[in-house]
């Protein structure tokens, strides 16, 4: 009976961490979040700048969206710990069971008789005594423990509906953000670049090593680093990635074919926003050599940022955008409900279908980006 208990209650009370990190809990939290972000989108039809309202409404829903399937992930894997425990202990918690019904239908004159005389009631009661607290509390345990199931099950089947409003809502946003973007004026270019001379750079070259070299190459005039950004080399270290993902593969670290770039593969959700981690000057932006839409960004004089593999880029040559600027989305057709939550108890890149390479080069040669971003475990995972 003791070691049932045990079991129960390490279950139902794994220290602080679960107290804090309860499944159950961190779903509702992203469900209010997800209708926060819908509140968003309705608002950001009316902002005085759309773009930015919109593009803060997408990562809204995408944040909601994460911690959603996280959470449900984490509701299914404590369900199967309960039922697991049930099914481990099946015969014992029947006993117990069996045990609670009779001491609940007995007369109560019935249960302090003995067939022995008084001192043997007598002892009895107090075997009675120590034993009936050990069975409530367990039996306690085991009514929280059905009951959590219970709502966690409830929650998972209610919350399909939260999905499916939260992946239409994004995609509603994404769309408004591309129309937005369309509709915008202009923003003055801060150089002007000959576009046959760029034409014939993006014709003429097989590396995007090669193209980035050449393109610190082409004159450009001679204010083209953003104003208030000389001080760029202090944020090293601290960037946020562009866009909500994990690293797939590491600086230098070789794929399943062996080949190894200089730069991260980021693991992302199809149709995932791509925005810029800082304010930069837009060097090239559209498609190049089997990288899909290419983006290569100047923050800083002689630093560029490449951001390869997206779907869709937004944005000019030549204008200096502000940091979190929206400047692209990745590819991939828009993740179906059922696809979304495929195999929840998985953790990694499960879903994450479109990859983002990123580069940074310091005057004409690449480095390592981690020592750039703020990359995180998690974002490692």
């Amino acid at each position: 009976m003791r070691r049932g208990a045990l079991l129960l209650a390490a279950l139902l009370f794994a220290g602080g961490a679960y107290a804090q990190n309860n499944p159950a809990d961190s779903a509702r939290a992203a469900i209010e979040a997800l209708s926060e972000a819908e509140a968003e989108l309705r608002a950001a039809e009316k902002a005085s700048d759309r773009v930015a309202a919109l593009t803060q409404t997408i990562r809204a829903y995408e944040a909601g969206l994460e911690a959603m399937r996280e959470g449900l992930r984490r509701a299914t894997i404590r369900e199967a710990a309960i039922r697991g425990v049930f099914e481990a202990e099946r015969e014992r918690l029947s006993r117990l069971l069996g045990v609670l019904g009779a001491m609940s239908s007995a007369p109560a004159p019935g249960v302090l008789l003995h067939p022995d005389g008084p001192l043997a009631a007598a002892h009895a009661g107090m075997v009675v005594g120590e034993v009936v607290p050990a069975l409530q509390k367990e039996a306690e345990e085991l009514r929280a423990a059905l009951e959590e199931m219970q709502a966690l099950r409830q929650l998972q089947q209610s919350a399909v509906g939260v999905l499916e409003n939260g992946l239409r809502g994004a995609e509603q946003a994404r769309v408004a953000l591309s129309l937005a973007i369309s509709e915008r004026t202009a923003l003055p270019p801060r150089f002007i670049a000959d576009p046959a001379q760029l034409q014939a750079l993006v014709n003429s070259t097989d590396t995007l090593g090669a193209f980035a070299d050449g393109l610190m190459s082409i004159e450009t005039l001679p204010d083209s680093v953003p104003e208030g950004n000389v001080d760029f080399a202090r944020r090293k270290g601290s960037l946020a990635l562009p866009v909500l993902g994990r690293v797939l593969r590491g600086y230098n670290e070789a794929d399943a074919a062996g080949i190894a770039r200089p730069g991260l593969v980021l693991a992302t959700r199809p149709r995932a926003l791509v925005s810029l981690p800082a304010p930069a000057t837009v060097r090239y932006i559209g498609p190049l050599l089997d990288y899909g839409q290419v983006a290569v960004l100047e923050p800083a004089e002689g630093i560029l940022i490449v951001l390869a593999g997206m779907g869709q880029v937004f944005g000019n040559l030549g204008e200096v955008l502000p940091e979190g600027a929206p400047i692209g989305l990745m590819g991939g057709e828009m993740a179906q409900t059922q696809a979304f939550l495929i195999e929840p108890g998985q953790v990694g890149n499960s879903g994450r279908s479109e990859t983002l390479y990123i580069e940074i080069r310091e005057n004409g040669s690449p480095v390592d980006p981690t020592a750039w971003f703020a990359v995180t475990e998690a974002d490692g995972e």
